[in-house]
């Protein structure tokens, strides 16, 4: 990858957020909450709302989740913001993945606030997975995609860097 100032990452970072809120606005005026549109065998447009986290995790918390998950996506993008202007110039597949998170965690934070809960709306049917564990896959959006991505780049960026300085 060609050298690039850090401070240039931040801008995938707003590409992921535009991506992100453009595509959840498209589906919000295109689809009725549950309505399902099949794009390809196995891989549906549903629009589904989200009060937890991951997995619908504290979905069903009672509302004092939505203020709890936007501070620490505040709280993590900020310090991901700090660790991402404070690399080296060399470290392009870390910058990456924290660009990456950052971009997807203020997608879902913006629709926290405004909405109280993340738009998802990308559904997968996994063909070699048993229906009962997790078919369909749980819905997701641009953002979450960004996130997964970005936390495998960030494992192989810390992968790279044990291979070449290993521990003595």
């Amino acid at each position: 990858m060609p050298e690039a100032p850090l401070k240039g990452w931040l801008w995938l970072s707003v590409l992921v957020l535009i991506l992100d809120q453009a595509s959840k606005w498209l589906v919000l005026l295109a689809l009725e909450p549950y309505e399902s549109l099949a794009l390809l065998p196995g891989v549906h447009l549903t629009l589904l709302f989200n009060t937890g986290a991951a997995f619908s995790l504290l979905a069903e918390a009672g509302g004092w989740q939505r203020w709890l998950f936007v501070a620490l996506a505040l709280g993590v993008s900020a310090a991901l913001t700090v660790w991402l202007l404070r690399l080296g110039r060399g470290e392009h597949w870390l910058a990456l993945g924290l660009a990456l998170l950052i971009g997807g965690a203020l997608g879902n934070l913006i629709d926290r606030v405004i909405f109280g809960h993340v738009v998802d709306f990308i559904q997968v049917w996994l063909p070699f997975i048993p229906l009962a564990l997790f078919n369909p896959w749980p819905a997701f959006n641009i953002a979450d995609s960004a996130i997964s991505i970005g936390v495998v780049l960030l494992l192989i960026a810390s992968l790279r860097a044990e291979k070449s300085h290993p521990a003595q």
